[in-house]
């Protein structure tokens, strides 16, 4: 009798808990299917430019610096394509602990592609003709905001060198925010111009601005996040 009593209670938790675990399952992977579907408009635009390269498109003032020298672009256009979309598998921890090894291999990988995207954008901010409607607020913002993505990857693989996982995972995240920024200024400039109109130079320069902004904000809450259960657990040890 009370192994049928046992059967009975425990037979319609199963359904629900099978449930649970799907729910928590797909929910992890909530966060790089929405990083990658942040990515999409910028990596749609950039797959025409590398179309409008290889064909030999019209030549015009939007896009004659790319003509004239291409190789930074097409190398910042693939560069981040991979970056954007590999490295967003690299936030689920279910995955990475499944797959150290591909962890791994892929973590190198993306440092380059990410190292490769920070420079080139550099080069591109230094030596291509700025953009029309674009001011000197962008171009600072473009350097700084570049230069950001290149130390962060640099602190992020000295760190995991030197079995810092917790600073290698924060610097990473910050380097991923800033190379993200191409899909968060998609929306601001939107929203910018259905709030504002059609923005000007200095406007249009905040709008661009703050899709890196608000990527490094959601970042760092993210980190800090992250690091108070660790916190509470080292106090209430001692």
């Amino acid at each position: 009798m009370q192994t049928n009593t046992y059967n009975k209670n425990r037979a319609p938790n199963a359904p629900q808990l099978n449930r649970t675990h799907r729910k928590t399952t797909s929910s992890k992977w909530l966060a790089p299917a929405g990083l990658v579907m942040l990515s999409i408009i910028p990596l749609i635009f950039g797959v025409l430019r590398l179309i409008e390269l290889s064909v030999g498109a019209e030549i015009t003032p939007a896009n004659a610096r790319f003509f004239a020298s291409p190789a930074p672009v097409v190398v910042h256009i693939v560069g981040a394509a991979l970056f954007a979309v590999l490295g967003a598998f690299q936030f689920v921890n279910s995955f990475r602990q499944r797959h150290p090894g591909w962890h791994r291999v892929a973590g190198r990988f993306l440092v380059v592609c990410g190292l490769l995207v920070g420079l080139s954008g550099l080069w591109m901010t230094l030596f291509y003709p700025r953009a029309q409607g674009t001011g000197d607020l962008l171009y600072v913002m473009r350097l700084s905001f570049g230069s950001a993505m290149v130390v962060s990857i640099v602190l992020s693989f000295t760190a995991i060198r030197q079995g810092n996982v917790v600073g290698h995972r924060a610097w990473m995240m910050r380097g991923y925010a800033i190379g993200l920024g191409a899909g968060t200024q998609v929306l601001t400039v939107m929203v910018g111009s259905l709030i504002l109109g059609t923005p000007g130079e200095l406007v249009g320069d905040l709008l661009l601005g703050a899709g890196w902004g608000i990527n490094l904000a959601i970042a760092e809450w993210a980190i800090r996040r992250r690091r108070a259960p660790r916190a509470r657990a080292a106090v209430a040890i001692q």
